[in-house]
């Protein structure tokens, strides 16, 4: 099962990047805070901590989508980014599913653990 659809490897890694961007990485790196209200996380007091690692989050994944959207165009490169991206999901899901477990999170954060499980399952059946 897995590799099925390796010829859409370039489209996955295209739209990885994008939403990459879009959805977490500038608005993590812009405005950390205003992401975390929209999940229903609550602010702390002195938020210099949170707004930190939140923009240092949202940098590193503008930065790794840039390499997927590299990557799509250069078939060599495509394992690498996609096994970067396997490791990414396999502990998103692992970190999302243990703040569920012991519902230490807002209902949203637990809910991303199908989305992050969801692009894992992607990413094996796209594997080149």
């Amino acid at each position: 099962m897995v590799g099925i659809f390796n010829q859409h490897a370039e489209l996955l890694l295209r739209l990885l990047a994008l939403a990459g961007v879009a959805g977490l990485g500038l608005p993590l790196l812009l405005a950390p805070l205003r992401w975390a209200r929209w999940l229903r996380w609550r602010i702390p007091e002195e938020p210099q901590l949170a707004t930190y690692f939140g923009r240092c989050l949202g940098a590193l994944l503008c930065g790794l989508a840039a390499a997927a959207w590299i990557a799509a165009a250069q078939p060599p490169w495509q394992p690498l980014v996609l096994l970067i991206c396997a490791a990414a999901f396999t502990l998103l899901v692992l970190v999302h599913a243990w703040g569920a477990w012991r519902r230490i999170q807002p209902a949203a954060a637990s809910w991303l653990t199908l989305v992050w499980l969801g692009l894992l399952l992607l990413t094996g059946l796209v594997w080149p």
